[in-house]
C-alpha cells in the first residue's frame, strides 16, 4: 500500500507511525511544508485516556513521551487578586517542538519518508499515484477546499482574539486569570509544559481587542502589552513568542471526511477549542482509530467508513463540550458579578464535562466552600434548596416540565390527568405543570388537548389540585396557558405530529396567513376585533385557573404556538401595530400578559415560557430572546422558562445534553431574572451543577419523569439526602431505598494461603 500523508503535524506524523508499524510493507510519505523545527504554538496536554491508547498502539512513542511529561493536578482561578485552586484533575503536557521531535525520531526509525520544507502534490494527482491520501493539512487544509462540494465544511469564525506566547517559567497549576481593565475583560489561559516553561494564551473579545489599540499594536508591542496586563499571574517575568499573532478561533466541521481514497484527519477534518485543550488530542486520536480501521476492514472505502462511523459521535460530543467552554469565555463579563467560588465552580464547569459530582469527587473540600457560598445546608445537595418567586416556596429547584399528553375528552382532563400529574406530585418535584391548557376549543393543538375555556374544565382541574396540596404537601401545581395558532387541529402525537385530521377541522389564527409546513392549514391572520377576543380568553382562562388552585401560571409564548408566532420574525409579517420590529412583535403577548396578570391573584408567580431561538436563519435570536425576557420582566413576569424552536417546520436544532441552557444562562445573567432551564437535562448530577454554577435557578425535566416519576425522590436517596427538600409520602417511606438485586456484601471466599508469620 502506498500512502501520502499531507501535513507532518503530531495528527499526520503520528497516524504514519502507526500505519508503518502494523504493516512495514507499507510506503508511507508524509509532506510538511515547514521545516523540522518549525511549529506553532509551546505546549501540547493530553489526557490520560489519550495516552492509554499510545501505549498500547506503540510503547515506543509512550516511553518517550512519559520521560518528557510534566504532570499536575490543580486549577487556579484568579479574579480580582483571589485565587481559588481546585485538584485532582491530572493533566499531562511537554513541548510541541519536543512531541515533534520524537515523532520525527520515531518515523525515521520505522523507514518512512519525511519530506520537510516542500509542499505536498495537488491532492487529486496524489490519489491517482496512491492507495491513500491522509489530509492532515490543519484548520485551513487546502484539501478540503479543493473537495468543498463533497466534504461541505461549515467554518464558524469567534467573537474572541487570542495570541499563543510563552513564559520561562513554570506555572505549578493550570491557572485561569481574569483582568478587569479600562476597555475590558481579558483572560489569561496558562500551564506548564516542562521543567522551565509555560504556554500563555491571552484571550478577549475582538471589541475589547480593538478599544485597547492591540489592532495598532507590533507583534513584539503586543507581547509587552499582555506581560504587562498580567504582571502578577507572571510575576513581572517577560512573555516570548513563536511568530505569533492574534487570530480567531475558527470551529471547523465537515459532513463528511472521505472522498474516494482522500480522508481527512485532525484541524483539517474538525476543530475544537483550546480552552478544553483538545486540539492535538483529538488528532492523535484519530490517526488511531484510522490505523485500527485500515488493519481491521477489507479495503480501503470500508475503512475510511468505519472510520467516520467510529470517529464523528466522539468528535460531535468533544465539539459540543468545547463551543459550551468556548461560549462561557465570550460571555465572560456576564459572570463577573458572581460570588467568587461560584464564579470558579462556573468556569470549571463550564463545558458541561465537569459536573458537580465529578468535581466533589476530585476535590470536596473545594466543592463543598462552593455549596457554602451558595447557602447550602449541611449535607443538602444544590437541587434541595428551596426557592421562592412571589408568595410561593418551591421546597426543591426541580420542576416537571409541561408535557402534552393529549388524552382530554372536549378539553376536560380525566383520570388520566389525576394519574399522571398525582404521581409526580408524589414523586418529589418541587413544582409540577400541567400540560398546556388552552383557552378555546379553537386554541387546542389537537382534539386531545385540555383546556380551560369551561367551567366544568376547571373543576375537573380542581381534582387535581386538590389531590395535589392534599396527598404531597409541599409539592406545587402549575398551570400552562396557551393557544395553539397555526399549529392546531392536527393528529394525536402518536398518530402523526402536526399532520392535519383526516376529518373534523376547525379553522386556525395566526398572525399571518402561513402554514406551519407543506400541506398544513393556511392559517386566517388575525383582525384587530379577534386579537381583542383571544386576549380576553386568555385572561378569563386565567380566572378558571385560579378558581381551580392552581400556585402558579405560565404563560406560553414558546414553540411556534400563537403567542410565539406573533414574537417571530419568521411567522409574523404584519405590517400594523403588530408586527415589524421586535417591539411591535412583543406588543400583542405583553398585551396578553398583562390582562392575565390583571387577573391573576397578586401573591402567586406567574412565568412566561419563550423559545430563545428558532433554529432557523433570520429567526429570533439570542440577542432578541434577551429583550423579549427583559420586556416580560419589566411587565412582572417572575421567571423566564427559556426553551427554543419548534417555531418552524425547517429548524436545524444542535442537539445535546444540556444544549437549551446557555440560552437560559444569559438571560439570567444579563436581564437578571430567575430562569427555568429546560431541555436534555436528565441528571441530577445535570441540575446540581447548573444551579450551583448559577446558571439556572429551577431544571424543568420532562422525558425523565416519563420514564421514572419518582425521579426526584430517588435523586434524593442516590446521593444519601433526607431532609425536607425530598420528603418521601408516608406511604412509600419504606421504598425509600433502592432494592437490592443480590448480595454483594457475602464473605468472599479464600482462595489463597499466607504464609506470613
Amino acid at each position: 500500500m502506498r500512502v501520502a500523508i499531507i501535513g507532518g503535524g503530531p495528527g499526520g506524523l503520528y497516524a504514519a507511525a502507526l500505519l508503518k508499524r502494523l504493516d512495514p510493507a507499507r510506503h508511507v510519505t508524509v509532506w510538511e511544508r515547514n521545516a523540522p523545527d518549525e511549529t506553532f504554538g509551546f505546549g501540547v496536554v493530553l489526557s490520560d485516556e489519550t495516552l492509554g491508547g499510545i501505549e498500547h498502539a506503540d510503547p515506543v512513542v509512550y516511553e518517550a513521551l512519559r520521560r518528557d511529561f510534566v504532570r499536575w493536578d490543580d486549577i487556579d482561578i484568579v479574579r480580582r487578586g483571589i485565587r481559588h485552586r481546585s485538584g485532582g484533575h491530572g493533566f499531562a503536557a511537554l513541548g510541541r517542538h519536543r512531541l515533534l521531535e520524537i515523532l520525527h525520531t520515531r518515523c525515521r526509525s520505522l523507514g518512512l519518508e519525511l519530506r520537510f520544507s516542500t509542499e505536498a502534490p495537488p491532492v487529486d494527482r496524489l490519489s491517482q499515484d496512491h492507495d491513500l491520501v491522509i489530509a492532515a493539512d490543519g484548520v485551513h487544509s487546502t484539501t478540503r477546499e479543493t473537495h468543498s462540494p463533497v466534504f461541505r465544511p461549515q467554518v464558524t469564525e469567534h467573537r474572541c482574539r487570542y495570541i499563543w506566547l510563552a513564559a520561562d517559567f513554570p506555572f505549578d497549576a493550570f491557572r485561569f486569570e481574569i483582568a478587569e481593565t479600562e476597555h475590558g475583560v481579558m483572560q489569561l489561559h496558562g500551564y506548564p509544559y516542562a521543567a522551565d516553561s509555560s504556554t500563555v494564551i491571552i484571550e478577549m473579545r475582538e471589541e475589547v481587542w480593538r478599544a485597547a489599540g492591540y489592532d495598532a499594536l507590533t507583534p513584539q508591542e503586543s507581547v509587552e502589552r499582555c506581560a504587562k496586563v498580567f504582571a502578577d499571574a507572571l510575576g513581572g517575568r517577560p512573555l516570548r513568542s513563536n511568530k505569533s499573532a492574534w487570530t480567531t478561533f475558527r470551529t471547523v466541521v465537515n459532513d463528511r471526511w472521505s472522498h474516494g481514497n482522500v480522508v481527512l484527519l485532525g484541524d483539517a477534518a474538525h476543530t475544537a477549542h483550546f480552552s478544553i485543550g483538545s486540539g492535538t488530542k483529538l488528532a492523535v486520536e484519530d490517526a488511531l482509530a484510522l490505523a485500527a480501521c485500515l488493519t481491521e476492514q477489507p479495503d480501503v472505502p470500508s475503512a475510511l467508513a468505519a472510520y467516520e462511523e467510529e470517529r464523528k459521535p466522539v468528535v460531535a460530543s468533544t465539539q459540543r463540550a468545547a463551543r459550551a467552554s468556548l461560549e462561557w469565555f465570550e460571555n465572560l463579563r456576564l459572570y463577573l458579578g458572581q460570588p467568587p467560588r461560584q464564579f470558579a465552580f462556573n468556569l470549571l464547569t463550564r463545558s458541561r464535562r465537569v459536573t458537580h459530582d465529578n468535581l466533589r469527587l476530585r476535590d470536596a473540600r473545594f466543592t463543598a466552600a462552593v455549596e457554602r457560598e451558595f447557602g447550602c445546608p449541611p449535607g443538602t445537595p444544590p437541587m434541595f434548596t428551596p426557592f421562592r418567586l412571589r408568595g410561593l416556596t418551591l421546597r426543591n429547584r426541580v420542576v416537571v416540565s409541561p408535557m402534552d399528553m393529549y388524552s382530554a375528552t372536549d378539553g376536560v382532563p380525566g383520570d388520566f390527568h389525576l394519574v399522571h400529574l398525582g404521581a409526580r406530585a408524589l414523586g418529589g418535584a418541587g413544582l409540577v405543570m400541567t400540560e398546556m391548557a388552552c383557552v378555546s376549543a379553537e386554541g387546542r393543538i389537537t382534539p386531545g388537548c385540555a383546556g380551560l375555556y369551561a367551567g366544568r374544565q376547571a373543576e375537573a382541574w380542581r381534582r387535581v389540585t386538590d389531590f395535589v396540596h392534599r396527598q404531597a404537601p409541599g409539592a406545587a401545581i402549575g398551570v400552562q396557558l396557551g393557544h395553539s395558532g397555526r399549529k392546531g387541529s392536527t393528529k394525536l402525537m402518536w398518530e402523526g405530529i402536526d399532520e392535519p385530521l383526516p376529518s373534523g377541522n376547525w379553522p386556525v389564527l395566526a398572525p399571518s396567513p402561513l402554514p406551519y409546513k407543506p400541506g398544513s392549514q393556511i392559517p386566517r391572520q388575525l383582525s384587530r376585533a379577534q386579537l381583542t377576543d383571544i386576549r380576553e380568553q386568555f385572561a378569563a382562562a386565567a380566572w378558571r385557573a385560579a378558581r381551580a388552585g392552581f400556585d402558579l401560571l405560565e404563560l406560553h409564548c414558546a414553540h411556534g404556538y400563537l403567542l410565539s408566532g406573533f414574537l417571530s420574525p419568521l411567522t409574523n409579517h404584519r405590517t400594523d401595530a403588530y408586527g415589524g420590529s421586535l417591539d411591535k412583535r412583543l406588543r400583542f403577548p405583553l398585551e396578553v400578559f398583562d390582562a392575565v396578570r390583571a387577573v391573576w391573584p397578586a401573591e402567586r408567580p406567574m412565568t412566561v415560557r419563550i423559545s430563545a431561538t428558532d433554529w432557523a436563519e433570520g429567526g429570533t435570536t439570542a440577542e432578541d430572546a434577551v429583550e423579549i425576557a427583559r420586556a416580560f420582566a419589566a411587565h412582572g413576569a417572575d421567571a423566564i422558562d427559556v426553551s427554543t424552536g419548534q417555531v418552524v417546520a425547517e429548524e436545524r436544532p444542535e442537539f445535546g445534553r444540556s444544549y437549551q441552557t446557555p440560552f437560559a444562562d444569559r438571560i439570567r445573567q444579563e436581564v437578571r431574572v430567575p430562569v427555568i432551564a429546560v431541555g436534555a437535562i436528565s441528571s441530577w448530577d445535570d441540575v446540581n451543577s447548573l444551579i450551583l454554577a448559577g446558571r439556572a435557578d429551577l431544571c424543568a425535566l420532562a422525558r425523565p419523569h416519563l420514564y421514572d416519576p419518582h425521579w426526584t425522590l430517588h435523586a434524593a436517596a442516590e446521593q444519601g439526602y433526607e431532609g425536607p427538600g425530598a420528603v418521601w409520602p408516608a406511604p412509600y417511606r419504606a421504598g425509600s431505598r433502592r432494592p437490592r438485586t443480590g448480595r454483594t456484601d457475602a464473605p468472599r471466599p479464600r482462595l489463597s494461603l499466607s504464609l506470613d508469620r
